[in-house]
């Protein structure tokens, strides 16, 4: 099974998590436009989706799914959405498509986070995954020392502006064993808008596409 194909069954895995009737809450990435298919298939069961980028709300309505703002929907049931890597105790770091912020913000307001992967996303020790941190654009050099000053190399992704028309600083050299801690140390620097680690909201359920089919991983 190619790498695609584990990202396809994770994807599809997912819809049976969401609820009928309801707003789904969709992320950004290869593996979710596999969950974007599947849940096409199933959009006159559901009222439609909330997405944490231009790219999914493009291919979203694409298929035809109402895509709603967050700011007139209460509450979202499920939240689903891939990473970049993935701990034994659900901390991810996300953020390789610059869709972190809203990526953060969506996840929190979701009752349910379950994310989506194949198997080369899970390690032992978060940090060989650069950490993307969204920063903006006239504090990038502040920031940078900052980070530097916490033991990692951040590195500014030229030529990357978010959908929040903001700047990334990847962060590399850094092993993260304590995920919450420096999460909210990068998110106390001014200028910082928020980090790619999701520990303090990690995932509930991890659909893991593997050779020998999808290994579900929940607390």
């Amino acid at each position: 099974m190619t790498q695609d194909e584990m990202k396809k069954a994770a994807g599809w895995a997912a819809l049976k998590y969401v609820v009928p009737g309801s707003i789904v809450g969709v992320g950004t990435g290869s593996t979710v436009n596999h969950f974007i298919d599947a849940l096409a298939t199933m959009k006159d069961e559901i009222k439609g989706a909330v997405s944490s980028s231009v790219a999914s709300t493009e291919r979203l309505k694409g298929f035809g799914i109402p895509v709603f703002d967050l700011n007139d929907v209460d509450t979202l049931s499920v939240y689903v959405d891939g990473a970049d890597e993935i701990n034994a105790t659900r901390d991810m770091i996300k953020g390789g498509g610059a869709a972190l912020t809203r990526e953060k913000i969506v996840a929190a307001v979701a009752d349910q986070f379950i994310c989506i992967i194949d198997n080369t996303k899970t390690v032992d020790v978060l940090g060989t995954f650069p950490l993307p941190v969204e920063v903006i654009p006239m504090a990038r050099e502040y920031v940078a020392r900052e980070i530097r000053a916490l033991g990692g190399n951040p590195v500014w992704r030229e030529g990357v502006i978010t959908d929040n028309g903001n700047i990334i600083l990847d962060v590399k050299g850094m092993a993260i064993t304590d995920a919450k801690q420096l999460e909210t140390q990068l998110n106390s620097i001014v200028g910082v808008v928020t980090n790619g680690l999701f520990a303090h909201r990690g995932a509930d359920v991890v659909l893991i596409g593997t050779p020998d089919g999808v290994v579900t991983q929940q607390g």
